[in-house]
């Protein structure tokens, strides 16, 4: 039988140019099992049920007529229409019967993966994988199941069965409408792969750009402890990484003092899901000394971000992947990788500024995604049941989005959760709709009032900012192209790392003045000479406040090194191979005393502008440590992109 004819492939068999018979996600899987796997990149096996097979089951069981009936009556602007006609959907497969020779072949291979990991009934992911899905504009990003932790035939046909029905959610159908996709047309391909034991170490995803800017010399990791599904609905925030791909290839682990990490920061990773019974997760609290801990080495970050790297190459675009450690052996996976949907097709030939001005002070703060403001009347919904309520130039605000939430996301003005990380699935799919988002918000749903108007602004850098009322702001549009070359040097002033990617698209020849304030003040936080004199503080309320700040370490010195050496390797990383001139603080007495210790170390002067600063400070015996400290953080920084 010729491939095109198979209702069963397993990866070996299968290239990326077979998505109309596997889907995008299968083709991907497929592709880098027969030929990434030789170059040192681990790919659990597993076997796909194709197009075929899908259309033979409906053809058997005479549902391809019935959803032809259901969808001519289908009203796309009708949340009521939407629900029922996916009910109705849905019923219709779930009630097939899988014709006998379709279920004997999926027993057969299934027994086939389970000698080779030698299990008697393999632990198995269910992935659905539709013939139009992980295309260059649109990642179809959750709307269709995955079933975990599935072991044993009866299980197995379930789980497939239910793949299939999920090609009509609610949420898979809003979003083919949104993009342009026949509902009729579209296929639904169904992977059987193993399942890697990351309920017993960590998961998580990559992205092989900056998710914020297009910024594409970087690698960003997101990682938890236990299976990825708990990152996906955003019920924590995970440690994040991020590693410079310019130095990355020349990284040699015997070689070099200096890891190409040019950013690391621990998440709050209070739980997670393990295995329960089939088919099944089971959420379990982590112990608080473990949640201070990194999921991932910094070995293993480099190992991700070089797999990483080798696959971007080999599909020539940008890719959003998925990965897993298994916990009895160590080894670490890919699972999944698509491509990257928000930059993937876009040239940077405008530069976008959302301004806003306002002496206010926001009432809440959160993660922002995109660089966007948006403002409207909140709408607070509690659960997917009420989404029929919702209005379209509302806020919404909520504990957490899931997919079943996209027909409601594309009307939204602004999107504000209590949970969540920039990897969860209302950034994604809020980050594709080009709509305002804050995520990671902790009380947004508690703070906020229904009804109430407020503005979501998301154009500060990675603080998302929400401020009652409607706030004036402007959108100022610069085309690149339009820019005149000068014979003089263009060089900007930098200090923040968080806008340092996104301002890197400007025209420019490097920096000119990168500022350390930024950096002690909002994300070091802590005066040097606390850090330095730790063990010697006598104060216990103060020495509580720097440990719940520094708990992961022990040496509290080295975290003043480490987190001012990655806030200038950011800004560095981001104008690569240009110029960047660093000052070191210049910090006024009273503004050093404005940070945690700062009363213990700052005196008091009339005229602190015109006193002990800059050069004075740095030549006075007492500051020497702090000093030595900055220059041992600037060593490091270059020693990160060198």
């Amino acid at each position: 039988m010729k491939k095109s004819e198979k209702h069963i492939l397993w990866y070996r068999e299968i290239s990326k140019n077979d998505v109309a018979l596997v889907g995008g996600k299968n083709a991907s899987l497929g592709e880098m099992f027969s030929q990434l796997t030789k170059k040192g990149i681990n790919i659990p096996d597993g076997f796909v049920l194709t197009s075929n097979a899908y259309w033979y089951f409906l053809k058997e069981n005479k549902i391809d007529k019935k959803l032809k009936e259901i969808f001519t009556k289908f009203n796309p602007e009708s949340i009521k229409s939407l629900q029922e006609t996916g009910k109705m959907a849905r019923q219709l497969i779930l009630k097939g019967v899988f014709p006998e020779d379709l279920k004997k072949e999926i027993l057969k291979d299934y027994k086939k993966l389970s000698g080779k990991y030698n299990q008697k009934n393999v632990d198995v992911a269910v992935r659905s994988s539709a013939t139009a899905e992980d295309m260059a504009t649109a990642s179809f990003a959750g709307q269709m199941e995955t079933y975990l932790n599935i072991f044993g035939e009866e299980n197995l046909l379930k789980a497939i069965k239910k793949c299939i029905a999920s090609l009509f959610t609610n949420r898979a159908i809003s979003y083919r409408e949104e993009k342009g996709f026949n509902h009729l047309k579209i296929a639904l391909s169904v992977g059987v792969q193993k399942m890697v034991r990351s309920d017993l170490a960590s998961s998580g995803v990559i992205f092989t750009l900056d998710t914020e800017t297009g910024f594409p010399n970087v690698v960003l990791i997101n990682s938890i402890f236990g299976i990825g599904e708990m990152l996906v609905k955003g019920k924590i925030t995970p440690d994040e990484f991020y590693v410079f791909k310019p130095t990355l290839c020349r990284y040699a682990p015997q070689g070099k003092s200096y890891k190409p990490i040019i950013s690391k920061n621990l998440g709050r990773k209070n739980k997670k899901y393990i295995y329960a019974k089939a088919g099944e997760l089971r959420e379990v609290l982590i112990p608080k000394n473990q949640q201070m801990k990194f999921s991932l080495t910094d070995n293993e970050v480099l190992t991700l971000s070089k797999w990483a790297c080798q696959i971007e190459e080999h599909y020539q675009m940008p890719q959003d992947i998925e990965w897993a450690k298994d916990g009895k052996t160590g080894q670490l996976f890919i699972v999944q990788s698509r491509p990257e949907t928000v930059f993937t097709p876009k040239t940077k030939t405008f530069y976008e500024e959302y301004k806003l001005k306002t002496n206010k002070k926001p009432i809440l703060k959160g993660i922002a995604i995109g660089g966007k403001i948006g403002q409207g009347k909140v709408h607070i919904i509690k659960n997917a049941s009420k989404i029929s309520e919702f209005k379209k130039g509302e806020v919404l605000v909520t504990k957490m989005t899931d997919p079943d939430w996209v027909p409601i996301i594309r009307l939204a003005s602004a999107v504000i959760t209590d949970e969540g990380s920039k990897v969860c699935h209302a950034a994604i799919v809020s980050r594709e709709l080009g709509i305002p988002c804050i995520v990671g918000t902790l009380k947004g749903t508690k703070v906020l009032k229904t009804d109430n108007e407020v503005t979501a602004d998301c154009s500060q850098g990675l603080q998302g900012r929400i401020f009652a009322g409607k706030i004036p702001f402007k959108v100022k549009r610069y085309n690149l192209k339009k820019i005149p070359k000068l014979k003089t040097k263009v060089m900007l002033n930098i200090g923040a790392p968080d806008i340092a990617f996104k301002t890197s698209f400007l025209p420019n020849d490097g920096v000119g003045l990168a500022r350390e304030e930024f950096i002690i003040a909002e994300k070091i936080r802590i005066h040097p000479l606390a850090l330095y004199h730790y063990k010697k503080l006598k104060d216990k309320k103060l020495k509580k406040k720097i440990e719940g700040i520094t708990q992961s370490y022990k040496d509290k010195k080295q975290y003043f090194v480490d987190k001012l050496a990655e806030g200038v390797a950011f800004i560095a990383a981001a104008f690569y191979p240009k110029e960047v001139i660093v000052r070191l603080s210049d910090f006024k007495t009273n503004e050093y005393k404005n940070l945690i210790g700062g009363e213990m170390f700052e005196g008091e002067e009339a005229n602190p502008m015109l006193g002990f600063r800059g050069a004075c400070r740095y030549l006075d015996k007492e500051f020497q440590p702090a000093f030595e400290m900055e220059c041992r953080a600037i060593k490091k920084a270059r020693g990160i992109l060198d």
